[in-house]
């Protein structure tokens, strides 16, 4: 799965030390790949880059392969409202990104701004720029990160199509959670985008969670945060869920039943790019990121794992033989779990790398 071109620039990290921010995810140009994963002789040549990515495509499609995009539209890298002029800052403040009276941005993303998607203007670009992977590029669908933020409202909206709880008081203010969201409906409804897979991460940093919920045209699937926190409290022996367990086996019905969706659009999950990888989930009670320079403040606080009785990497032999059973109880759960498995390559061999 690949991403837009983004900024690798971290603040917190530059100054503590000359590591790159490999996190990314700071959109900078959605029409360009991240040319981070181009071969050594393309970086610096963008045309190349790009020829690069096709030829991928084309040969992993002649292996029945299909390539996906990780699209982030629901931030850039400018920042706040003190950050810096990249983009869509300088060319229109107001449209691009949700602005509160004062002049702050609203931060439903928690990366300092909020792409300000379903407004008219914004909402073409984002149609625009998705046809344009599958069209000229020829990827074959896309995951949307905390995809949540493409449901909230650019400005005042009827409160009739509010969609769940609005994050403020006053259900007519910018961001309030839609109903019938312009985008999702112009993307469901768009003669070619809606012939490729769409993958929702049905929440976002502000507080919406929409996993069973989210605006569907009974064409998008989600990831389902719910099966992965359930088989994570299972797994480690949590009293009262093995009823829960045995839905996320049977492919969630109580979430993707209604509605006319089908199992196969609960994305099962136990763990993912971000948050903790499968060895962690055995070795960590608790995050330990104090490296990261944010005071331990950046990361998921509820992680529903255990340490198998030691905390850290370094434990008995009776305490590794645990771990290693308790990840083999993870991928036989999703192994077994109907629909569709996400698995990562953290996930096959427990780590990063």
């Amino acid at each position: 799965m690949f991403v837009h071109y983004e900024s690798s620039d971290s603040d917190m990290i530059s100054l503590l030390s000359s590591r790159m921010n490999f996190w990314g995810y700071s959109t900078i140009n959605f029409f360009s790949p991240m040319t981070r994963y181009s071969s050594a002789g393309t970086r610096n040549c963008g045309r190349d880059a790009i020829n690069e990515f096709k030829l991928l495509v084309r040969e992993a499609h002649k292996r029945g392969i299909e390539v996906f995009m990780d699209v982030v539209f629901n931030h850039t890298a400018e920042g706040n409202e003190k950050g810096p002029i990249l983009s869509f800052r300088g060319l229109d403040n107001s449209v691009y990104y949700m602005v509160a009276p004062k002049g702050e941005f609203y931060n439903y993303s928690g990366c300092g701004n909020t792409f300000n998607c379903n407004h008219p203007v914004v909402r073409q670009f984002i149609v625009d720029c998705l046809r344009y992977w599958v069209l000229e590029m020829h990827v074959d669908g896309f995951r949307f990160d905390l995809a949540s933020i493409m449901t909230r409202g650019s400005s005042l909206c009827d409160a009739a199509n509010v969609f769940g709880s609005p994050m403020e008081g006053d259900l007519l203010t910018t961001g309030t959670p839609l109903g019938s969201p312009p985008l999702i409906d112009m993307i469901s409804n768009d003669p070619v985008l809606r012939d490729v897979k769409l993958i929702a991460e049905a929440w976002d940093a502000g507080g919406l969670y929409q996993v069973g919920t989210f605006p569907h045209w009974c064409i998008w699937s989600e990831w389902n945060g719910k099966y992965r926190d359930v088989v994570r409290q299972f797994i480690k022996g949590t009293d009262g869920f093995s009823g829960a367990f045995a839905e996320c086996l049977c492919g969630s019905p109580n979430l993707y039943q209604a509605g006319g969706r089908k199992p196969w659009n609960s994305i099962n999950f136990v763990c993912a790019h971000d948050g903790f990888s499968l060895a962690d989930l055995v070795t960590y009670t608790n995050k330990h990121n104090l490296a990261n320079g944010e005071n331990n403040n950046d990361g998921e606080n509820h992680n529903n794992s255990w340490n198998c009785g030691q905390e850290g990497e370094f434990a008995s032999i009776f305490v590794k033989k645990l771990r290693k059973r308790q990840m083999r109880n993870f991928f036989l759960c999703l192994m077994v779990s109907q629909f569709v498995q996400q698995e990562t390559r953290r996930l096959e061999v427990c780590h990063c790398g």
